[in-house]
């Protein structure tokens, strides 16, 4: 996506199309993930990311898996525009002479992670509670649980309904005001900003290598495969602040669950009763979320479909 000059309209669009088609391919492994990786010793419900789809599809059924995909596929566009704009943003005022050393690409990087935050976390916060409330159901429900989920009496008996995008949001608002919504705002930081300094710089280096010529653009698969890889591995250095931010960031705890008062305090606890091994808690589907999602953020930057649509708009008149 750097190797050719793009409106911000289209920056933004491309991104915001990326978004919505990797969101709804792998929501599903998405949701696994939080769920595995918020899951504890002792209350582990999940052995594995297959074994936890599968009982989602038994117990919830199938759109079950698709738990917070509302809010994701309402947020991913203006999070991810944001990220990919942000990002050849600060490459084009950072180049010089057109080229990038690698710490510039990094700062570059650095900035597109942090402009994120300001959607991604409340984005995150909403979602995770959406994600884990099929988990969290399994177990019995703490005060701070049931006062989020509203009750509904059938044959009789009070059952617990899983709280929508707006309730959580509203009652969230009405008690803790904005903050509510960016709590696990520091640990988002500390996951994106590392992300893109990774990301960023790795996948522009393995397009470089698939250029045809000294101007030519990279093929389209090999950008697609360079996302993929830059994608993928960035998700998994930075998986230990995942496991971090989506601990912090969950509201709801099954009765025996640790709860945590920040990310110090979060990483004493799992260190000492779970393990170092905790911090790695999903990192594969964590790879198999980013690795598409930024796979085909590239193919559509690379196939315009931004500008193809911009173009069959009338023109005004000079």
């Amino acid at each position: 996506m750097a190797d050719k000059q793009i409106s911000l309209p289209a920056k933004l669009i491309n991104g915001g199309i990326a978004g919505l088609i990797g969101v709804t391919c792998v929501f599903p492994i998405d949701l696994a993930k939080t769920r595995l990786q918020n899951q504890q010793n002792g209350c582990r419900l999940y052995t594995s990311m297959s074994d936890c789809l599968i009982k989602t599809i038994r117990s919830e059924g199938y759109f079950g898996m698709y738990r917070g995909a509302a809010v994701n596929l309402t947020l991913v566009t203006p999070e991810k525009a944001i990220k990919l704009a942000a990002n050849d943003f600060f490459r084009q005022h950072l180049s010089v002479d057109g080229k990038l050393t690698l710490v510039k690409e990094m700062l570059a990087g650095c900035g597109a992670g942090t402009c994120q935050v300001v959607i991604t976390t409340p984005m995150e916060m909403l979602k995770i509670q959406l994600q884990d409330a099929g988990r969290i159901g399994k177990n019995k429900h703490t005060s701070a649980q049931r006062k989020l989920m509203p009750e509904t009496v059938v044959a009789g008996t009070v059952e617990a309904k899983s709280p929508t995008a707006m309730q959580l949001t509203r009652m969230l608002l009405r008690e803790k005001g904005i903050a509510g919504l960016y709590k696990g705002l520091g640990a988002t930081i500390l996951r994106d900003v590392p992300f893109s300094i990774i990301y960023f710089p790795l996948f522009a280096n393995l397009n470089h290598l698939g250029k045809r010529g000294v101007e030519g653009p990279a093929p389209f698969y090999v950008s697609f495969f360079s996302g993929c890889l830059a994608g993928s591995t960035a998700a998994v250095a930075v998986n230990p602040v995942d496991v971090i931010k989506t601990r912090l960031q969950s509201l709801n705890r099954g009765s025996t669950e640790d709860t945590y008062s920040g990310v110090v305090d979060c990483i004493r606890k799992i260190l000492r009763n779970e393990g170092p091994g905790a911090f790695l808690k999903g990192a594969y589907c964590r790879a198999l979320v980013i690795a598409p999602l930024f796979g085909i953020a590239q193919v559509v930057y690379f196939l315009g479909v931004a500008e193809y649509f911009l173009a069959l708009l009338p023109k005004k008149d000079k």
